[in-house]
């Protein structure tokens, strides 16, 4: 067996542990794990007078579940936020009209985002204008077709 096939092997194994642990911790067994852990300790206290040595006990338990839950947290966010950009970014690429400069949108710097936002909060207020408000926009078009569609209109009003 390879070096890589042995990284891999075990980072195949680490991701099947961590979605393991991740369902449990988030299922009604996990909860009911936790709690009966608190009562179990609480109840505990006076056989062990409320020692320091009892409330050490629980102190680094949770202190080492709560170190390891932020990972899995943070984890299960990750995976979570790229699935969602995945979708999101398919549904981008089959809609025509749809700006394709929004695929992968979540790899642009902040300033790149800010310019984007400042594109869409102008399609906000021209469609907040517009009488339809069925009618959409895109980023690419949203000034074209504003323009045509109030030029439309004032020829009917005659203004």
């Amino acid at each position: 067996m390879t070096e890589g096939q042995r990284r891999h092997g075990l980072s195949h194994r680490l991701e099947a542990l961590a979605r393991t642990i991740t369902r449990f911790a988030g299922s009604t067994m996990g909860f009911a794990l936790a709690l009966g852990t608190i009562v179990v300790w609480a109840a505990t206290g006076p056989l062990f007078h409320f020692a320091d040595t009892w409330q050490l006990a629980i102190n680094t338990g949770t202190t080492i579940v709560t170190f390891l839950m932020v990972f899995l947290i943070q984890r299960s966010q990750n995976k979570d936020s790229l699935a969602l950009q995945l979708k999101l970014n398919e549904i981008v690429a089959a809609l025509a009209g749809a700006s394709n400069r929004l695929v992968n949108i979540e790899d642009l710097t902040e300033a790149e985002l800010d310019v984007l936002h400042g594109h869409y909060t102008r399609l906000a207020s021209m469609a907040k204008r517009d009488v339809d408000l069925m009618q959409s926009h895109s980023v690419d078009e949203a000034a074209s077709r504003h323009a045509m569609k109030r030029g439309q209109q004032l020829l009917k009003t005659g203004s």
